[in-house]
């Protein structure tokens, strides 16, 4: 199915995510950046079932990875390419930063990953990186992002770390 009609469906079965936006808004907006849709293809084929959760303040329209648990495709991952190079015991495949920057999106914010968080239940059995502040990543530490107990928590790890149940999440913003 093209990846237009994924997403045109995605967004009428979640209307939850989105109630403030038609359609026709997101439809207009991806026709006026039609590379995009090749981004939200990329997300859709690692498993991450991008869907639109709303507007932000300045207007842009926001996707990011919807799927329940961290996508399937990006998970036993360190955060960057910096802990994959100090990672010389069992390194693991590759990094979360890398494969975004591979597939032109960012890792989801905190701020967006709370947002996704007030749609619905996300990462009851996994946990995703988030983007992790200067300050933190130069002190060899990442974030990362769970729901467990019916709360949203954040936690930190050292950057070279990797489960497999850990993976990342991306964030596609579409201006006007």
């Amino acid at each position: 199915m093209e990846i237009l009609a994924v997403l045109k469906e995605r967004f009428f079965q979640h209307m939850k995510r989105h109630p403030d936006l038609t359609w026709e808004q997101v439809e207009q907006r991806l026709q006026k950046n039609p590379g995009t849709l090749d981004v939200l293809a990329r997300m859709e084929e690692t498993g991450g079932e991008p869907d639109v959760i709303g507007p932000l303040e300045d207007g842009e329209i926001i996707f990011c990875d919807c799927s329940k648990e961290t996508p399937a495709g990006r998970r036993s991952l360190c955060y960057d390419d910096e802990a994959l190079r100090k990672r010389t015991k069992n390194p693991p495949a590759g990094s979360a930063v890398h494969q975004a920057q591979e597939m032109g999106v960012e890792i989801i914010p905190e701020s967006i990953y709370r947002k996704l968080q007030e749609t619905g239940d996300f990462d009851l059995k996994t946990s995703s990186w988030i983007s992790t502040p200067d300050e933190v990543r130069k002190l060899g530490g990442a974030l990362f992002c769970e729901r467990r107990y019916g709360l949203v928590f954040t936690f930190h790890n050292g950057a070279d770390s990797y489960y497999s149940v850990r993976g990342w999440r991306g964030v596609v913003r579409v201006g006007e």
